[in-house]
């Protein structure tokens, strides 16, 4: 194991201490079967009962996977060697939601990935409370926001005016930051990350483990200290001698002036950040257990993917360093949604996708539509987001839930998804 390089809290080593219990994997499906996967938000998970009844009714449904959010906010929502419980499990010892929701699954024939919120660790509006969430243990170690880079590049990440600072400049840019990110370019973050990661391959009796928010929020991300150091000691072997000497007599004065100056070279930095951190922990988890699948939700429109998110996932697939892309299509325009999808599958073949259907955007008709348009595309299967919307909504007819229309109308045997 690879451990990170700072020190864990009394409460995170008491977790450590209470190893779960692994349950048998179910019989593998044939290479052909369609993967039908529901995204469960990890709400779901905080009580034994509602996670009992999510397995229920997804395998009630026809669905056989399972793609559960263990790690939302820096918390973990399984025993976990590196972060804190969240609060809704605070206290709750006895209950493993991962461990638990495994055994049920696979007694059902369900195969259960591990869903990984990768730089997002907190919402902006909610800061933890916890004193050992990396936020307050490394505050230095995350993203800032361009307007506020000249500010906080000399400032005390242990001051908390740092911490609020960029929690403020989120909550006023909700349209594109979902909250405090993490630095990518950042080792330590690296490190910590891998270290998530393969403590869940070691621990627990997994199908799979999945990539969500593995990018930047924005373009104007990240500026802090660390990414720009980091990119000048990148890009100065670079440079011919006498333009090394004339940015390191400016750089004292304007900590952004590699970043302003060389805004190509910039966007690549950012880029092969979030690249090398997919293809160490692909090869990490593969070395530990081959038969993971390591997929991830990318963005549905890969242009913006690769320019604005700093994420190429369509470099990914060509290089072999996730196993399958579910492109979060979430749309209710078919067209949108089918070009999406093509884009994907002409990357790197249908069997290395799972389009990805925003079934909260739609109704059962829509939902139904474009499963019939990613079976048509040579899809490998699909994935709905999310369980948590359609265990809440209803189906075609008074009484009938959404899940068992969609069901009913596209994976019973009778029936099956329109396209056109």
């Amino acid at each position: 194991m690879t451990r990170p390089s700072f020190a864990l809290g009394p409460a995170l080593w008491a977790l450590a201490a209470c190893a779960p219990a692994r349950a048998p994997a179910p019989a593998p499906l044939p290479d052909t079967a369609e993967v039908r996967a529901l995204w469960v938000v990890r709400s779901t998970l905080a009580d034994p009962d509602s996670a009992r009844a999510m397995v229920r009714r997804a395998a009630e449904a026809g669905f056989n996977t399972l793609i559960l959010q263990v790690r939302g906010r820096g918390d973990a929502y399984y025993r976990s060697r590196w972060e804190p419980p969240p609060p809704v499990l605070a206290g709750r010892n006895g209950y493993d939601a991962l461990g638990r929701t495994i055994r049920e699954a696979h007694r059902r024939g369900l195969r259960v990935h591990a869903w990984i919120n990768t730089q997002l660790v907190a919402n902006a509006d909610s800061l933890p409370t916890d004193s050992t969430h990396f936020i307050y243990r490394r505050p230095d170690l995350l993203a800032v926001p361009r307007p506020l880079a000249r500010e906080l590049y000399d400032a005390d990440p242990r001051d908390p005016h740092y911490v609020q600072a960029l929690a403020e400049y989120a909550r006023a840019n909700r349209d594109h930051v979902e909250g405090l990110y993490t630095s990518p370019a950042a080792p330590d973050v690296k490190e910590h990350l891998y270290s998530v990661w393969i403590d869940l391959v070691e621990r627990y009796e997994l199908d799979g483990l999945h990539f969500d928010y593995v990018r930047y929020p924005a373009p104007d991300y990240d500026y802090s200290r660390v990414a720009l150091e980091r990119f000048r000691d990148w890009l100065v072997p670079t440079l011919p001698d006498s333009v090394r000497t004339r940015f390191a007599q400016r750089e004292p004065a304007d900590p952004l002036v590699y970043s302003d100056s060389f805004p190509d070279a910039w966007d690549r930095f950012r880029r092969l950040q979030i690249t090398e951190l997919v293809e160490r922990i692909y090869h990490g988890v593969k070395k530990r257990n081959p038969r993971l699948v390591v997929s991830a939700a990318v963005f549905g429109d890969a242009e913006n993917a690769y320019r604005l998110r700093f994420q190429d996932w369509r470099d990914w697939l060509r290089r072999d360093i996730i196993d399958v892309a579910c492109p979060m299509a979430y749309t209710d325009s078919t067209e949108l949604f089918r070009e999406r999808i093509r884009t994907a599958v002409e990357t790197a073949g249908g069997a290395r996708v799972w389009a990805g259907i925003g079934a909260y955007k739609n109704t059962v008709d829509g939902t139904v539509e474009q499963i019939g348009v990613a079976r048509s595309l040579g899809a490998a299967g699909v994935v709905l987001f999310s369980y948590d919307f359609m265990a809440r909504h209803g189906g075609m007819r008074p009484g009938e839930s959404y899940l068992l229309a969609v069901r009913d109308r596209a994976f019973s045997r009778s029936g099956s998804a329109i396209s056109h």
